[in-house]
Parts: C-alpha cells; structure tokens; sequence
C-alpha cells in the first residue's frame, strides 16, 4: 500500500487576499484626492467636523459605485426603470461588496404611506384577515386601504374561429378604502367665511381668497360670469346660484367677451391652492389655506382608513384597523399567541418582523402611524429592520449617524446591533459623531482637519486609543464632557401646558420656564415632540425649527434660501442702474446655453446621463454681459463662489457694504456655517448643515419663543460647543429657547430639565423629573439622570 507523504499545509487561497476596500484619488465634491485602505469584515467609524468629507467618501463614492456596479448586471430592459447613477470621481475602487444603504432620508410624507405599509408588515397582516378573519370578505387586497373598490360591465368583441363575436362581459375588485376620505383618514374641510363675505355682493368686494381682487381676471370670472347677480350679497342666493358659485363643475363660456372654463370656487381654490404641498407655498397663500382649512378625523371610517367590511372581518375579536392601531409590542404579543397550523410561516414571519421593531427600540410606534411623522433616526432604523434578519454575509451595510433621535439608554442598543451585524461577516461603515459609538469601532477614520474646502483629507486612520492619543480634532475632543453650570438663569415666566393628551401623553400638566434654556429630553418615544409640537403651535411669538428636509432642487442654494440674493442682486443692479433680475441665474441673467444651470445634461437612457460644463459660461451659469457688471471689483459669480466668512467682509465694508445682506450673512456665520459658499447647491448639503441653514434663517423671525428638535444633529464634538454659544446668545438676547435633545453636553448647559418617560409608547408619556440640571444628577431617580450623572462624572 502507498503511503502518502506529510504535505505541507498549501498558502492562502488567492481568494482569501481581498480583505480591504480600497480606494485612490478620490475628489466626489469636496474630497482632495484621498487615498484609504478600509479592513472588510470589520466596524468601520467615519468622523470629522460637518462638512468634512464624510458623507462624499462614504455614500456618494463607495455606495454608489457598488449600487451602481450592482445595476449594470441587470438587463437594459431593467435599468430603464432605475435611477441611473454616474460613477464617482475616483481613481481606483477596488474591492467592493454590495452596498446596503441606510440612511437618513425622511420617509415620503405622501398620507396613504404608513409604518405598516413601509415595512411590508401590513402586507403580512392582510394576508392573514383573508386567511383567518371571520366573516370572510375577499382577497388581500379587500384589507387595504389603497385599493379602491370598482366594478363594471360591458360588451367585447372577440376573435373566435375566424368568426368576431360579441360577449358582455363584467369585472369587480373589492378594496378597502374607505370612500369617503380615499384611505386618507382625515377630510378637509374648508371654512366658507375665511373665502368670502356673504353680507357684501361681487360687486362690493365680497372674495377675500389672496390673489382674488376686483377687476383681476381670477374676480371677473365670478363677477362677470352672469350666473348669477353680481350686485347681491351672497347670503341671498337662491340654493342654485349658490351652488353654481361654489360647486359648479368646470364649463366653457364666454366671459366679458374670451372664451374661458368656468368652474366653483371651492374645485378652484382646492386645484390652485391645496393641491401644493405646504412647505411650498408663498407665506400669505400658507397662512390663509392655515386659516381657511381644517382637517378633522373622517367620520366614516373613524380614522383608520378601511371601509365598514374591511372592520368588521375579525380574527378573536380583533379587526385589522383594530391590529395597525395597537403599539407594535402588544401586536407582537398578540400575533404569537394565534396558533394557526394553516398559516404557520405567515405568522413566524410576521411575528419576526414585529420583535425586530421591539429589538430596534421602536415598539412603542403602531403601524398605522403615517411614516411622514417620523423622525429621521426613527425613519433610518424603520429601514435598518428589514436587514436584521437577513441572512446575506459579506455585504457591506452603510449607515448615516444610526444614533441620532436615540436617547443614550437606546444608544447602547444600537451599538448592540451594529456589532451584530459585523460578527455575521459583514463590512459595516458608520458616519458618525457620537463617542459612544465611534468607542467600539475596529478602525476609525478621520476626516477634516476643517469643513467645506479646508476639508477633504484623511487626518487619521487607525484604532480608537490611537484616535485619542493623535492630534486631530476629533482625538481632541473625544473626552470632553460638558460642566454642571455653577448657576443657572432665573425664568421671567411661564408657559403652562395643561391636559396635553397628543399621542401617548397621559393628561400632562407642566410649566416651561421662559427666558432661559429649557432642555425637554426622555428616551425616544417618550413623548416629548408630542407634549411640544402638539402644545406649542409655531405661530404667533413662536419659531419652531423641526428636522423637516429642506425643499430645493440643485438649483437652491444657500443664498436664494436665506433671501441674500435679493439685496445682493439689488446692490448690483442700484451700482449699474439695471434691472436686478439681470443678476438671477434663474431669471433675465441666465446663460441660454445652459439656462442658468451651469452643465449642460445628455441623458443616454438607462445609462448615467453626462453632465458636461457649459462652454459658453464655463459653469458660471451667467450671460457673459452680466459678468461685466462688477461691485466692489467682483462679478456676481465670484461672489456666490465666494464662503460665507469671506462675503461677510466683502459686504460689511467699502464699496460694496450691504447692510442687509451683512446681517443674513452674520447669522450665517454664527450657527457655524461660515465655510459653505453662498452658490453651492442645497443637494450637497449634510443633514447637520440643512439644519442650521433653516435655524439661521429663522433667527431673524420675530418671535420670543424659539423650539429646536434636536439641533446637535450632525454636529461633530468640536461644533457642539459653539452650538451652546449661539443658544446661549439668543436667550441672553431676551429669547426663550425650548430645546428636545439628547445630547448629554445640551442637557448639562440647561437652565431647566424636563425629563419625560419612564419608557416608550403607552410604557412613557408623562413627566417623570422637571428642575435644573444639578438636581436631576443628583437625584439620579431616571434614565436621564443616570446617564447624565455617568457623562459628568459626578
């Protein structure tokens, strides 16, 4: 017999070489070649200042490469359906795995978009009333409230046998929209006094909708329509005249001599007016459609969306609308003690899905919770669920500040997750702030060593103990903790809330201080935007800053959202005697090659579309005359390409001072955004710097009560403290400052705490600690207190 010989172990498998992503020259926006090594299979933590870079390595270079390199191996077919990507400018890619994104986008506030139908529980759900509910009313789609129900019946013709032969035929699909609001939940309702004076005639001046005043064409088509007497007061219109003023379906008739469509005024302004989104309206048209609508809950359906049949299919007394409307850890509970042989993957599935939301820290939400209200850390995580169970290795999963909405008690959690998903074989990158989550990170790198164009290089790569040792920014900073204050400010008075019931708050009586900062903090979903928005309307003295995005297209920019084009556009146009809309790229000034947008676009179908560089303004986005126009030695363009601390000495001075532009630019410059260059798109922007773009806007508001959501969002450790020096300004300026935050330091710099909990969802809303920040430490009888205490060492 032969005997085989002791081999040597063979080398490493070829395969087993590529366990770095690499990436060289990398220059997507404000990156200046870099050049990293990223370990696979390991925690990976990007950091640095906002505006550094992060973001632009991260997603905009490595995800997108992948997601783009992923999309090519589908068929042309397909990828005519798919947003087309462009590859990023960079060298070498080398290594890449596919890219799971999750980041921060805010889910679409379209009304019909739930928890339940954005996570594909709901779709679970429907399957299983169709499955088990008694009486039995129809398929899946009898359960839903985006599926109307329509029927109909007529004749076909049909080829048979050479032969065409007629054949009636009839179709019905049972849905389960409630009729009424069309799944919405709520109806609007329009107050008919806030349109019109009936007391007055057409003739008198009766409308009082904005843009509708006598003699303009939107007047004379009521006013001259002849359907009815334009010289009686509305109140003594026959029931006919009334309706055809307020309802009349649109006709074509002659108007004072021009054939145009008449139609009521209430299908009128519902077009013009309510079909815009809010956010988007000019600020008179948004606060008489505030004054003139109100939505109230539909009163069919009592809010749940579902026709009366969907309601009354049961499985153990409870209906579906009753299932979406429970807290999702009671529904989980509830779903596990159905013991269905019959549906037995359906409900593991659906019972799987549910503790995922438990696990994640969102249990306290219900899935008929519209996903528009989200916040956008509860937004991120709704989307982390659908990757918990998944059983995929070797992907990469990116995440965008997953800590952000989470009460250091959820923070050790998340960390939880992110390991998890790490030891499954995954390469996971963080873009993060918080030092609770860059401590448990393999590799860490920092990005900087400023913002904007004094960013974009890799300051330090390495572990977390030689981050804190190493002399960037973010080794500098990364144990600093904030001091008790030695004293606090004394309130000039009070701001009661009575009864607040909003959501999950249990009838709260409480006081807010006013003229000193007041921190409202509590774990997430707690009931703390509740117990504010819901009992502070912004509104008359009140300026509220949500996490809301931002609306503009890659045309916006800092300049024309702040309103400083308008007196910078005006300083041109009184220094050359011209009209100042010559100095808009969006208006007479615009180059007619590119018209105003400075690349011209070729799209190549369901290949990336080429953007190339207008040649005729070379990316100035300006005719070449305007360009001659100069103020203070400087073109227009030079001046949006110019950041915002430079423009406020342009402006502040000589020739070219502008006191108003000065004054947008010197808040600009206090909430940290002195890098940004006034043209540069509002698509480039971070979500931290969208944010204090809106809070600078705002601060000119005339309004004594300022309400911030979590202003520390995005914010590195270094920026936090000049966020404390602009909260501190404004209440040193008179105002009150009204702060929901979880960020330790923003606790610790308070005036006055109010500490709601002592859980989520039915398990919190009420007030579990209100004082100053020292008594709370001391206390220590919450959450808060515990982790505040820890965080200041006391």
């Amino acid at each position: 017999m032969a005997t085989r010989k002791n081999t040597q172990p063979p080398g490493r498998h070829a395969a087993d070489s590529h366990d770095l992503i690499r990436v060289h020259g990398a220059r997507v926006n404000n990156l200046k070649d870099v050049s990293i090594e990223i370990p696979k299979r390991r925690l990976t933590v990007f950091t640095g200042v906002s505006g550094s870079g992060k973001s632009s390595l991260v997603f905009d270079t490595i995800a997108a490469e992948s997601q783009r390199l992923i999309n090519e191996t589908y068929s042309a077919f397909v990828q005519g359906f798919m947003p087309t990507l462009a590859r990023p400018e960079v060298d070498v890619l080398d290594g890449l795995t596919t890219a799971i994104i999750v980041d921060q986008q805010r889910m679409g506030g379209d009304p019909r978009s739930t928890v339940g139908t954005a996570t594909d529980a709901n779709a679970m759900l429907r399957i299983l009333f169709s499955r088990l509910g008694k009486p039995y009313i129809g398929s899946p789609k009898a359960f839903s409230f985006n599926v109307a129900s329509i029927s109909g019946a007529g004749a076909v013709t049909v080829e048979r046998g050479g032969q065409t032969v007629k054949e009636r035929r009839s179709f019905s699909i049972t849905g389960g929209m409630c009729p009424r609001c069309e799944g919405r939940g709520s109806v609007t309702d329009l107050d008919l006094t806030q349109l019109y004076d009936d007391s007055k005639s057409l003739n008198d001046g009766a409308l009082t909708v904005p843009g509708y005043k006598p003699g303009g064409w939107s007047y004379r088509l009521y006013s001259e329509s002849g359907l009815y007497d334009a010289d009686k007061p509305i109140r003594k219109y026959t029931k006919r005249e009334l309706h055809d003023f307020l309802h009349r379906e649109p006709v074509r008739m002659k108007i004072a001599g021009i054939n145009m469509t008449y139609e009521g005024l209430i299908p009128r302004i519902q077009k013009s007016m309510l079909a815009k989104d809010r956010e988007s309206m000019q600020p008179h048209i948004r606060e008489f459609v505030d004054r003139a609508v109100t939505f109230t809950t539909c009163p069919d359906c009592d809010g749940t969306r579902l026709t009366e049949a969907a309601r009354s299919s049961k499985i153990k007394k409870v209906s579906i609308a009753d299932a979406c409307a429970m807290q999702i850890s009671d529904l989980a509970a509830w779903v596990d003690s159905l013991d269905e042989p019959s549906v037995a993957p359906l409900l593991t599935t659906l019972h799987h899905t549910l503790e995922s939301f438990v696990e994640i820290g969102l249990g306290y939400l219900s899935l008929d919770r519209p996903a528009g209200t989200l916040s956008g850390g509860e937004a991120q995580r709704v989307k982390m669920i659908r990757h918990l169970g998944s059983s995929l290795t070797d992907t990469t999963y990116v995440f965008d500040e997953p800590t952000t909405g989470l009460h250091p008690h959820d923070i050790q959690r998340m960390n939880g997750l992110l390991q998890r998903l790490r030891d499954k074989g995954n390469t996971v990158l963080v873009v993060e702030h918080k030092p609770e989550t860059i401590a448990i990170a393999d590799h860490v790198v920092d990005l900087g060593p400023g913002a904007g164009t004094a960013g974009g290089t890799v300051c330090f790569e390495g572990t977390v103990d030689r981050l804190r040792k190493g002399g960037t920014i973010t080794g500098r900073h990364f144990d600093d903790r904030a001091a008790l204050k030695k004293t606090v400010r004394e309130p000039t008075g009070r701001l009661e809330i009575r009864g607040a019931t909003t959501h999950n708050l249990r009838d709260v009586d409480v006081d807010i201080p006013l003229g000193v900062l007041t921190v409202i903090t509590g774990v997430a979903g707690s009931g703390k935007s509740s117990l504010i928005h819901g009992s502070i309307p912004a509104g008359e003295g009140v300026v509220s800053i949500d996490q809301g995005a931002i609306r503009g297209s890659r045309r916006s920019n800092p300049a024309t959202y702040t309103g400083l084009l308008d007196p910078i556009r005006k300083a041109f146009a009184k220094a050359h005697g011209v009209k100042p809309a010559l100095f808009s790229a969006n208006s007479e000034g615009a180059c007619p090659t590119c018209n105003g947008a400075g690349v011209v676009y070729t799209d190549l179908a369901m290949m990336a579309g080429v953007a190339t560089t207008c040649e005729d303004c070379e990316g100035k986005r300006f005719q070449a005359s305007v360009l001659d126009y100069h103020l203070g030695g400087r073109d227009i363009s030079e001046v949006l390409a110019m950041p915002v601390t430079e423009a406020l000495e342009f402006f502040g001075s000589g020739e070219a001072a502008t006191p108003a532009a000065h004054r947008i630019l010197d808040r600009l410059s206090d909430v940290g955004l002195g890098y940004v260059s006034l043209g540069q798109p509002l698509t480039t922007l971070s979500g931290g710097e969208r944010q204090r773009l809106k809070l600078a806007t705002h601060m000119s508001d005339k309004g004594g009560v300022y309400v911030l959501d979590e202003p520390t969002t995005g914010l590195h450790l270094a920026d936090v403290e000049q966020l404390l020096g602009l909260l501190d300004r404004l209440v040193d300026s008179g105002k009150s400052v009204i702060v929901i935050e979880h960020h330790q330091a923003v606790m610790a710099h308070a005036d006055w705490i109010v500490d709601l909990g002592p859980g989520a969802g039915h398990d919190g809303g009420r007030i579990v600690f209100e004082g100053t920040p020292a008594a709370l430490v001391a206390d220590r009888s919450t959450l808060t207190g515990e982790h505040l205490a820890a965080y200041v060492g006391a």
